[in-house]
């Protein structure tokens, strides 16, 4: 059954992103990114998201989006996501209140429309192998979309990680931030548990998403630092809404049940101070 529904989303994937990449490639040199964005791109990774719940099984659940500034705010925002699986990909598109730029290798563009269509949207593809020309591209195009409304999305470990897992957080959106000005929002997601890495098949369940609050960089803070921030955030929520991932010694301590235990504790002391004093009583 499982497969069954990863082939019946992967196959409704495939049948409609020819039409929805040939809208937005044709109609580029007639209509603003913005437009092909909200109208066109964003319905589709909607659609996407929408088959992957309710064909492929995987539900989500949000908490912290309330921190996010407004729709209304243009201030210069760089989400930082923990990466996991493919869904994540198409979910913060689907849901932010801004259009997003990627940052991604430019081997993507190659893809069949849909990789067509990704150069067509504004984002920032680079050359891994130039890493100079890349980071000024980044640092250069990254400034101008944001100054247009656009938020900054980048994978600071760089590729998927597994479940369980911390790959090297580097320091390239901590470095575009403190050179913009831009406040990292930093995000923990546990999708692997619904769609594990290098993997085709879905399994039913609930990926957790939580947004954390935007970190701006301190002045004369260097960038190994502020990712420092944004990598402790993001490691510390992890444990947090996927603790079955981590060993029982990294998962955050249940205040409700240290509560518990205190008490029960507490009334054990009181017990055994009232059979002491009882039993004086009755020795005298």
């Amino acid at each position: 059954m499982r497969s069954l529904r990863s082939v019946l989303v992967f196959l409704w994937m495939a049948v409609t992103v020819i039409p929805a990449a040939s809208v937005i490639i044709i109609t580029a040199p007639f209509i603003g990114p913005d437009a092909r964005w909200w109208y066109l791109a964003r319905p589709w990774l909607r659609g996407a998201v929408e088959a992957v719940r309710i064909v492929g099984g995987i539900r989500y659940t949000v908490t912290g989006e309330e921190g996010l500034p407004s729709a209304e705010d243009n201030q210069r925002i760089i989400l930082c996501p923990k990466h996991q699986s493919t869904w994540e990909t198409f979910f913060f598109a689907s849901r932010m209140p801004h259009p997003l730029a990627y940052v991604f290798k430019r081997e993507l563009l190659y893809i069949p429309f849909f990789g067509w269509a990704m150069a067509c949207l504004n984002m920032i593809h680079i050359d891994r192998s130039a890493r100079g020309d890349a980071w000024n591209k980044v640092a250069s195009l990254g400034e101008t979309l944001m100054d247009r409304g656009k938020w900054v999305i980048m994978f600071p470990e760089g590729t998927r990680s597994e479940r369980g897992g911390q790959g090297v957080y580097k320091t390239g959106a901590a470095r575009l931030a403190i050179s913009t000005g831009a406040s990292i929002v930093p995000i923990a997601v546990a999708s692997a548990r619904c769609w594990p890495r290098k993997s085709f098949t879905f399994i039913p369940g609930t990926a957790a998403v939580s947004f954390g609050p935007p970190i701006a960089p301190s002045p004369g803070e260097s960038a190994a630092e502020l990712m420092e921030k944004v990598s402790c955030w993001i490691e510390e929520e992890m444990r947090r809404i996927d603790p079955d991932a981590y060993p029982e010694i990294e998962r955050p301590q249940d205040h409700h049940q240290l509560e518990a235990a205190l008490s029960e504790a507490l009334e054990a002391q009181a017990a055994a101070a009232r059979a002491a004093q009882g039993g004086v009583s009755q020795e005298e």
